[in-house]
């Protein structure tokens, strides 16, 4: 008999858990918010207290795992310990959502991956980027053949000022992994490729900046809300990084990505070029460059500006767990994305291009 509710429990009750509530789960018939776990009781009781009284409540997410009731987790904790929690929650027989970078390494994506085949769960990381109006119209424009041979592009989010918890984990390499490039690249990075008809990247090359760790603490940009700041803590990630993939069929992709840059404002945005037709997103706007009947013609389709993408990817996780629906996103895709970060990382780092 199919189930018809799905019982979560939420691992990190901080902003982003926060934002997965109320974006999706507290609107979803389907969904029980069974039990909240937060290293700071107080914030795992205060979740449970606003969002679902009777649930339980955790500081250790080992005893969360334990309770058999529960189908599935999702995971809203610092990078680092995404693939720890999500492969043990494998081994708990539980489903797993989580939010993304996938992982800090290639390997550590790659566990997480095996390990829900092994289980046979279903692991998803978010992808919301991928959900919007304007990226599900183009990516059935390209799949129609209407952009032709996709061969290059560039891909971006640019913040004038915007770091997310300064001095703390964000900052910390150990703890995230990088700065904007694996907060933020992990966006605008997969969608491009995935609009690209995601082909296989052969290398990469890069550099990273950190000029920002110092001066002071302003921002203009609503998403660096993220994370708690620790005055004095840590900053040994970059602020600012720029690079160039390229791909097995000839591809190449421009990239930058920056925490805080004397830019006009934070932009976040996809710009590919094909043989038929080119096209942009800009933050959920969207225009196509193309010729017809011997004119240059921009288009903007009606009705496709709506960008409610996180929601709609907590939808397709539930939808594949309880319908057995398409998922968005297959683990190896993750492996991949890992993959390119610790490949630019390592390019910035040595200073030269690296094969993946």
């Amino acid at each position: 008999m199919k189930k018809k509710t799905l019982k979560i429990g939420l691992v990190g009750c901080g902003g982003m858990g926060r934002y997965h509530l109320d974006c999706h789960y507290r609107h979803e018939p389907r969904v029980e918010l069974a039990a909240f776990c937060d290293i700071l009781p107080e914030r795992a009781n205060g979740y449970a207290d606003e969002y679902a009284p009777g649930a339980a409540r955790f500081a250790d997410y080992r005893e969360l795992l334990k309770d058999p009731s529960i189908d599935a987790v999702d995971i809203c904790t610092p990078n680092y310990l995404h693939s720890e929690i999500a492969i043990a929650a494998f081994k708990a027989g539980k489903h797993v959502f989580c939010e993304k970078p996938d992982a800090i390494d290639a390997k550590k994506a790659a566990a997480m991956r095996d390990a829900a085949a092994k289980a046979g769960k279903v692991l998803m990381v978010m992808r919301n980027n991928r959900f919007t109006d304007a990226a599900k119209y183009l990516k059935r424009f390209v799949a129609d053949g209407r952009a032709g041979d996709i061969y290059a592009g560039r891909c971006g989010w640019q913040r004038r000022r915007g770091i997310p918890g300064k001095g703390g984990w964000f900052t910390t390499k150990a703890q995230s992994g990088g700065g904007p490039l694996i907060d933020l690249g992990v966006h605008m990075i997969d969608l491009a490729v995935w609009l690209m008809g995601s082909p296989r990247p052969v290398a990469v090359s890069g550099q990273t900046f950190r000029k920002f760790a110092e001066g002071s603490d302003v921002s203009d940009s609503e998403h660096s809300k993220f994370g708690d700041a620790v005055k004095g803590g840590t900053f040994d990630v970059e602020d600012l990084a720029m690079g160039f993939i390229r791909f097995e069929n000839g591809a190449v992709l421009q990239i930058e990505f920056s925490w805080a840059s004397n830019v006009e404002k934070e932009r976040r945005f996809v710009e590919l070029l094909g043989t038929k037709a080119g096209f942009a997103i800009d933050g959920s706007q969207m225009k196509i460059f193309t010729e017809e009947n011997g004119e240059l013609l921009d288009v903007v389709p009606p009705g496709v500006q709506k960008d409610d993408g996180h929601a709609r990817n907590l939808r397709n996780f539930v939808d594949v767990v309880l319908d057995g629906a398409e998922p968005c996103y297959k683990p190896q895709q993750g492996v991949d994305m890992i993959a390119i970060l610790e490949g630019f990382y390592k390019s910035a780092r040595l200073g030269r291009e690296v094969r993946l």
